[in-house]
């Protein structure tokens, strides 16, 4: 027979593990998204990540960029449900190796930083899932763009998908008319896509994912035709035919301001990326929305809000729960814990 300090004590144990389960995972329904919902459960939730992404980028300006695009490559793969930040398992290649993200995609730490914050103000309520809206919504005000309220309540995934990625995220390569097509099916209109294209007003971008616009555009052997010569001059510099593909440049004339200043750069054929540019050179659906956008900054601001708010709407019928480490599901074995507490580790140093 057990003593009973040995039973009482795995009661306790149990009761604990229990609790701290209770309530975080929930069944396929989709949750209704609301403003201001965690006002009466954690109400210093948007101010925590707010002041978490000002230190984030007052430590690096451009963390703000990237943590900005975490919400298009989360919300595009299965809806806004944070399986962009799980890592890999033996069981599970997610989304962080997929083709559009790899090398590409980073920050991940501020969002960890963001998810240390809450769980001590308000363990086990604030999604990973809701930390990306909210993160991104704060790159863009804390980089001089527009202000706007969120809608929250999201459940964060339970799995994540390379293959699904590989299969929805758009290449750097892609034109006007692919583009038109892709938001389509998300029900998000030309203007939205020009909007939300302007995102790409911050931030930098690989060396990588223009080289074939400056030596072999299509197949051709020869650049982009719809590049200012002295700017692709400068791009050819920056980006040598043989050079090291991880080498930045700027994704318009003002990186660290969010403005217009991306779509008069179209304009003027200074779009950075392939998918940039051919929004005014390629498509004259699209060109329109590009010159409306370049005399009219309020306009954009205006759009651009809207389609981030119709982005962060798209979900689907899934399970889903409050993770309490954004790169690992709540039940998952000891090993893979501890996996994602050392990748964090490493990405803090």
């Amino acid at each position: 027979m057990r003593p009973a300090s040995f039973t009482a004590t795995s009661l306790i144990l149990y009761l604990f593990l229990f609790l701290l389960r209770r309530g975080t995972l929930t069944t396929g329904e989709i949750t209704p998204l609301r403003r201001g919902f965690y006002a009466g459960v954690c109400p210093e939730a948007e101010q925590i990540v707010r002041e978490t992404m000002r230190r984030a980028m007052t430590k690096e300006a451009r963390s703000g960029a990237s943590v900005m695009r975490l919400q298009f490559h989360d919300c595009f793969v299965n809806g806004c449900d944070g399986s962009l930040l799980l890592d890999d398992t033996p069981t599970m290649i997610g989304e962080k190796l997929a083709l559009s993200n790899i090398n590409s995609l980073r920050s991940f730490e501020v969002i960890d930083e963001v998810k240390e914050a809450l769980e001590k103000a308000c363990p086990g309520v604030v999604s990973c899932a809701d930390i990306i809206i909210m993160a991104a919504r704060d790159a863009v005000v804390l980089s001089g763009g527009p202000n706007w309220e969120v809608k929250l309540g999201r459940k964060d995934s339970l799995s994540a998908s390379q293959e699904a990625s590989d299969n929805i995220m758009p290449s750097p390569r892609s034109n006007a008319t692919f583009l038109i097509n892709l938001f389509h099916k998300f029900n998000l209109s030309i203007t939205d896509l020009v909007s939300l294209s302007g995102s790409h007003s911050i931030g930098m971008g690989r060396c990588f994912s223009i080289v074939f616009r400056l030596y072999n555009q299509s197949g051709t052997g020869r650049p982009d035709p719809h590049m200012d010569p002295r700017f692709r001059f400068k791009l050819d510099r920056l980006c040598p035919v043989s050079g090291d593909g991880n080498i930045t440049g700027r994704l318009d004339a003002t990186p660290a301001k969010f403005d217009n200043q991306y779509f008069k750069d179209l304009r003027m054929h200074r779009g950075f990326l392939n998918s940039d540019q051919s929004l005014f050179s390629g498509d004259a659906r699209t060109m329109v929305v590009v010159k409306r956008y370049s005399v009219d900054q309020k306009a954009f601001f205006a759009d651009f809000v809207e389609g981030m708010v119709k982005l962060g709407d798209l979900q689907i019928d899934q399970p889903g729960e409050i993770r309490r480490n954004c790169r690992v599901v709540n039940n998952a074995p000891m090993e893979e814990t501890g996996e994602a507490l050392a990748s964090f580790t490493l990405e803090l140093k």
